[in-house]
């Protein structure tokens, strides 16, 4: 029996409990995790307001890292292949996932980083070199600059060669941030008018949106004609209620941005991007912040980290240990 981590019923809290992982079928691998990273989604799962919230009870998690253990039939990556995988439940010692969600990782990278790679940097780099088109030179606002998904665009924006304004709540998040590349600071905490700060630094041609809410209604006003509005997420607890007559007038392009979306709407432009952020992963040019780390059984603790939205950067459940030698390889399943 494994350990997992499972969501019971809306509304209730994460619990640990046990039970068998089945044999891989046709196109799938079975994964030994290592680690697992959590995101603002796995907090709208646990009350059902996500949009791909699996029916009650599930196994929690939608992104990890581990070693393949067995591949079901017509799956070709090998046992033994470290990976990093983004699908549902990866909170647990193993899962079964489709190969197409799990990408093979540098030997170099660790664990508790690939863990929270894929979702977070793989939704940056499209939404910024795609919907986004920024272009070097350029001025990058990024909301939630100090979470896990908002640093990545931070550095992400500035390796493109934008000018990035960082804004965010507190001296440890901007700092983080000012690590991640960033040219401008502005604490969200000590900012009463987050629309004129952003002007006087210029304007703003694209705005990465991770919060919503009030903050992302004053930024928009910074946008410059021709801007462009990505909405990545709602942490500050709603969606923005934007003057789709001040985006006419303006040339505003405002784009929804769902990374999981693209495995059937442009699967070839996602696996491009995520081919393109481990190349530079592996030459050294990503430095993911460190994450908060907690013990799988601690899972309720860490849900409740990211609720409190206090953390710097990722926060990842470590599962097992890695072994210090080369993964065995098991016979298929």
């Amino acid at each position: 029996m494994d350990r997992i981590i499972r969501i019971p019923q809306a509304g209730a809290p994460p619990e640990l409990a046990s039970q068998p992982c089945p044999a891989p079928g046709e196109g799938e691998l079975r994964v030994r995790l290592h680690a697992a990273a959590l995101n603002f989604a796995d907090l709208l799962m646990v009350d059902g307001r996500y949009q791909d919230t699996p029916p009650y009870p599930f196994v929690a998690g939608i992104e990890g890292a581990g070693v393949v253990e067995a591949a079901g039939p017509g799956a070709t990556l090998a046992p033994g292949t470290r990976v990093a995988v983004s699908g549902q439940g990866t909170l647990a010692d193993r899962g079964v996932f489709a190969q197409d969600a799990c990408v093979p990782i540098p030997d170099r990278m660790p664990m508790e980083a690939a863990a929270g790679f894929l979702v977070a940097y793989g939704t940056s780099h499209l939404a910024l070199t795609g919907p986004g088109a920024l272009a070097a030179g350029q001025t990058l606002a990024v909301l939630g600059a100090g979470g896990g998904v908002g640093l990545t665009a931070v550095e992400i924006g500035a390796a493109l060669g934008a000018r990035v304004i960082a804004v965010a709540r507190g001296a440890g998040k901007l700092a983080a941030a000012r690590r991640a590349g960033a040219a401008e600071l502005i604490d969200s905490a000590e900012t009463a008018d987050l629309r004129a700060a952003l002007r006087a630094m210029g304007g703003v041609d694209v705005l990465y949106d991770a919060l919503g809410d009030a903050p992302a209604e004053a930024a928009f006003g910074a946008l410059r004609h021709g801007g462009r509005h990505l909405l990545i997420g709602f942490a500050a607890g709603k969606p923005p209620a934007l003057p789709l007559n001040h985006a006419l007038v303006k040339n505003i392009a405002i784009h929804g941005f769902y990374w999981g979306g693209y495995r059937t709407l442009a699967p070839e432009r996602l696996r491009a991007s995520l081919d393109a952020l481990l190349t530079l992963q592996e030459a050294g040019r990503l430095r993911p912040a460190p994450p908060t780390v907690l013990p799988l059984e601690d899972a309720a603790q860490a849900y409740d980290l990211l609720r409190g939205r206090g953390v710097v950067g990722k926060v990842v459940l470590s599962i097992a240990p890695e072994p210090a030698g080369p993964a065995p390889a098991p016979a298929r399943g």
